[in-house]
């Protein structure tokens, strides 16, 4: 798929449900994807490694800051090759506004079916349903169209 291609489903109808995983933020405090029903989630599989990714966190930043009021939640979860601390300083030297996640086992990535290419990112509706997965960085006016669209939905 190419670069900020769109897989998934565009209605409700036939959404596959995103998994349920646990996850420690930086701040060593722990959560569950549970905890986020009732809100789009927008979770980010990156790498400090990888260019396209450290490009497009400025967007998602600014993505995340414009939609949080409105029920928008994001996790950039970090690859199981990236080094911790590398990780803790980008997220701290960039000031980023939403949960950074380190995959040191691998666990959430395999619960998402494997993803092994960065960036690759999944929209889930307030259901905990998977409604995109993006391969690269997101085109800006598509995504923000189906923030909107998710959003919007009872």
């Amino acid at each position: 798929m190419l670069a900020g291609a769109v897989a998934g489903s565009s209605g409700c109808a036939g959404r596959e449900p995103a998994p349920v995983f646990g996850y420690t933020l930086l701040d060593g405090s722990q959560r569950s994807s549970d905890q986020l029903r009732g809100r789009v989630v927008v979770v980010n599989f990156w790498a400090t490694s990888c260019a396209v990714c450290v490009k497009g966190m400025p967007a998602l930043a600014a993505r995340h800051l414009g939609y949080r009021d409105r029920g928008l939640e994001t996790l950039a979860v970090a690859m199981s090759y990236d080094a911790p601390a590398s990780v803790a300083d980008f997220a701290e030297r960039r000031r980023l506004p939403f949960g950074v996640v380190i995959d040191n086992t691998g666990a959430i990535a395999r619960s998402f079916g494997g993803v092994r290419l960065t960036p690759t990112t999944f929209v889930i509706d307030k259901r905990g349903r998977v409604a995109r997965r993006l391969l690269g960085e997101p085109d800006a006016e598509p995504m923000q169209a189906l923030l909107e669209r998710l959003l919007a939905e009872a």
